[in-house]
């Protein structure tokens, strides 16, 4: 039986004309009002939402919320495909993009956490292409006409590739001859295989000595490979097996089954702004390369259950993922003063933000542009997904949309302050 919270739920729903359709709560159930936050203000994410998708500038949206381990929203909102005519249901399944970076780093952690990696150990130990690279300098500044070669003062290693301090870049943060060399993000993946797309990362120049900058790139798609001659499986076999099973995410991998593309979301074909076309990575068939960090589809249910377990220190469920002080490394910020730190530029609403091992920390309560705490910890996916994890507050907040045009950095600002000022104890 369900209990009263999705009752309440679908009775808001029936009334909204929002989806009424609900997957199976991935925490327990309770009202808002018993940990500590206000129904009524909850109830402002229903006005915002309803607003924006009779505007058209939402097709459909999930929402988990969730605090002291218990779920306290959980709604589905607007159209799962907009032009059919379905409408969104809480099990949908979506394309998340870099929300698959924070699972790749827990993946790599695991292998830490039996002696069979090591963070400081060089990329080159695992992937021998990776040890021939040298450094651009660029001849004058950014965009410049081009770039001289210097030694790398050290290898690129398995930190560095968990911190985007790696020198290794996606070419659409920047306009200089090197970002042109670099392709443009991790969605190359259906194109070419593992081995093609390490080879040609490895033939390309760093942009920066390792450790010295974070500059947002590739690292996690060469973590990925990295885990896989580790553990000798394909990536999306390993966490299956390590992570995703454990955890109950039953609906998240690097491929949409044919079975369940019925519950695959959508997004316009076309900005709803600007009115240019919108890419959202196409999972319904298998990719070449299981690219660590962007091409995993996930729903907010499994997400949540993700989330939890950084919140409860590694385990969920009964089942542990990671020991507890290992996540207290993940989450911890760890970039060494003097790092140049251009987070803002691959999220401006992260901008301000520290970064731990494959998500960003919040380390000020101040300056950062969301309410929030400080040891909160996130990372966001392109294509218009995002959640948070605030540990001070025990929450735990996924949001699931496919909006990848400039419609994602206002969701991330509208819905942090929608859930945080609904806190009240």
């Amino acid at each position: 039986m369900r209990t009263h919270l999705t009752c309440s739920f679908l009775a808001i729903a029936a009334l909204s004309g929002f989806a009424s359709a609900f997957a199976a709560d991935p925490l327990p159930a309770a009202k808002p009002a018993s940990v500590g936050m206000s129904a009524e203000r909850l109830a402002r994410i229903d006005e915002v939402m309803r607003a924006d998708i009779e505007k058209g500038r939402l097709p459909g949206a999930v929402i988990a919320v969730a605090r002291r381990g218990k779920l306290v929203y959980f709604k589905a909102y607007g159209f799962l495909d907009k032009d059919a005519g379905t409408k969104m249901t809480t099990d949908a399944i979506f394309s998340i993009a870099s929300m698959t970076k924070p699972m790749v780093a827990v993946g790599a952690l695991q292998l830490y956490e039996r002696g069979l990696l090591q963070i400081e150990e060089p990329v080159s130990k695992y992937l021998p292409q990776f040890g021939k690279q040298q450094v651009a300098v660029l001849k004058s500044g950014d965009g410049g006409p081009g770039y001289d070669m210097v030694a790398a003062a050290r290898q690129p290693n398995i930190r560095d590739l968990m911190l985007h301090t790696s020198g290794i870049i996606y070419a659409g943060r920047g306009a200089t001859a090197v970002h042109k060399l670099y392709p443009a993000g991790s969605e190359l993946g259906p194109g070419m295989t593992g081995q093609e797309v390490m080879d040609k990362l490895a033939g390309l120049p760093l942009l920066h000595q390792p450790g010295a900058v974070w500059d947002y790139g590739f690292g996690f798609d060469v973590l990925g490979v990295v885990i896989e001659k580790v553990s000798g499986q394909p990536l999306g076999q390993y966490l299956d097996a390590q992570l995703w099973k454990p955890l109950g995410m039953a609906d998240t991998g690097f491929l949409v089954p044919a079975d369940k593309l019925k519950r695959y979301a959508k997004g316009f074909a076309n900005d709803p702004d600007t009115g240019r076309p919108q890419f959202v990575l196409d999972l319904s068939k298998p990719l070449k390369f299981d690219c660590g960090g962007g091409c995993a589809a996930s729903t907010a249910a499994d997400y949540m259950r993700f989330a939890q377990m950084l919140l409860n220190g590694g385990q969920f469920g009964g089942k542990r993922v990671l020991g507890r002080k290992t996540v207290e490394y993940m989450l911890s910020n760890q970039l060494a003063p003097g790092v140049v730190n251009l987070i803002g530029n691959a999220d401006p609403t992260s901008a301000d933000l520290g970064f731990g091992l494959g998500l960003s920390v919040r380390t000020t309560p101040g300056i950062v542009r969301r309410t929030g705490s400080v040891g909160e910890v996130s990372w966001n996916g392109a294509y218009g997904t995002s959640w948070w994890a605030d540990p001070n507050e025990r929450l735990a907040i996924v949001f699931m949309a496919q909006t990848p045009g400039p419609a994602r950095w206002h969701y991330r600002y509208v819905i942090s302050a929608l859930v945080n000022q609904a806190i009240v104890d």
